[in-house]
């Protein structure tokens, strides 16, 4: 686990990465997430609500990826993943962190563990896609080092709703001598 910083009254942020035992953390943020932010996502609440635990654990093990979770206070905050992607360039997805949680750095510290995992993997880029409406999600973004790119996104499963493509160039970490 991840300590960010000691401020604003001491109060500590530790990320943990899952693995497919950890389904039940899981499965309790995405649904917050869905519930709290149904615009911000491709899936739907109703498309999880009755997921079996083959399936949650299904999804923390797609091969490659990692599935972090942030606890804010020892309660769980906020979750984000790292999966491989197109051209060998990883891509962040199912960013979110809870209500009460936000402006206090729990989002930052999600971005740059993934950065960090993706740098790990060699990569010299990481790919989001971000709903085009979600200001708030952007602002995050670009806060963290990530560009709008001129990436055409077609229209989500909703045929409605569009999505931007951000990037960030990654440095290589410095070689301890």
């Amino acid at each position: 686990m991840y300590r960010g910083a000691c401020w604003q009254s001491c109060r500590v942020i530790e990320l943990q990465a899952l693995a497919p035992a950890d389904w039940q953390i899981w499965r309790e943020l995405r649904l917050a997430a869905l519930a709290e932010a149904p615009t911000a996502f491709g899936s739907r609440l109703a498309d999880w609500q009755g997921a079996d635990e083959e399936r949650w654990r299904e999804r923390l093990a797609i091969p490659g990826s990692v599935n972090f979770v942030a606890f804010f206070d020892g309660r769980p905050a906020g979750m984000a993943s790292g999966v491989p992607g197109d051209a060998g360039i990883p891509e962040l997805i199912s960013m979110w962190v809870s209500p009460a949680a936000r402006g206090k750095g729990v989002g930052d510290r999600l971005v740059e563990s993934v950065a960090q995992w993706a740098r790990q993997q060699g990569a010299m880029t990481l790919r989001l896609a971000v709903m085009e409406d979600n200001e708030k999600a952007t602002a995050l973004y670009r806060r963290n080092g990530f560009a709008h790119t001129d990436e055409p996104t077609g229209p989500l499963p909703d045929s409605v709703r569009m999505e931007k493509v951000m990037v960030k160039q990654l440095r290589p970490r410095a070689r301890a001598m």
